[in-house]
């Protein structure tokens, strides 16, 4: 059981830095967006390209996050009724939960999302709009984020698995309720480890 913790830590610190690295994809779309509404209003003119940068990193943002979602326990649940069961029974149902829908639906997207990614690479697709950008960038980010959501997956099965044996804490998979400050000081912890 060692192994697969470690596994898990592992597979946790990658997910935790992409996390972090990909919330300053939000502030550049943000950014971008701004910048190119101002031009659009001012100067009477626009771009394609700044329209697609901005959905790239959208889906940037959605694909890369969602791993680190799921380690971080913010994703959507249905503690209204899960919530009244004990802690065994709840960390059961995410086993259920992890193994049967989680983890068939990532491995069936990326059988789909892998083929799809590759051939746009091969084909070096560029947008059909005038002035648009390369598109096979955007396209290999769903096989990414879904093959790291289901590491992730995994990552979580290890950690209820190991709490049911007895061998890890709940506080390693429950929602961590921090302040901003507390999470800066996490990742400089972190980032001082590596």
């Amino acid at each position: 059981m060692s192994y697969f913790l470690l596994l898990s830590k592992t597979i946790d610190a990658i997910n935790e830095k992409i996390g972090l690295a990909i919330s300053w994809a939000l502030l550049a779309a943000v950014l971008i967006c701004s910048g190119n509404a101002l031009v659009r209003y001012t100067l009477n003119t626009s771009s394609n390209a700044w329209l697609e940068i901005q959905w790239y990193l959208f889906g940037a943002i959605f694909l890369l996050a969602s791993s680190y979602t799921l380690r971080r326990n913010e994703h959507v649940r249905i503690d209204v009724i899960v919530g009244k069961f004990s802690k065994r029974t709840q960390v059961w149902i995410d086993l259920f939960g992890f193994l049967f829908f989680l983890l068939p639906a990532t491995l069936l997207i990326l059988y789909f999302a892998v083929p799809f990614a590759l051939e746009s690479i091969r084909n070096q697709e560029v947008s059909s709009n005038a002035g648009g950008l390369i598109v096979w960038p955007a396209k290999a980010l769903i096989p990414l984020g879904f093959f790291m959501l289901a590491l992730q997956g995994i990552s979580e099965f290890i950690k209820r698995a190991g709490f049911l044996m007895g061998k890890v804490d709940a506080s390693a998979f429950e929602k961590q309720a921090t302040t901003p400050a507390e999470e800066i000081e996490a990742i400089k912890a972190a980032n001082q480890l590596n």
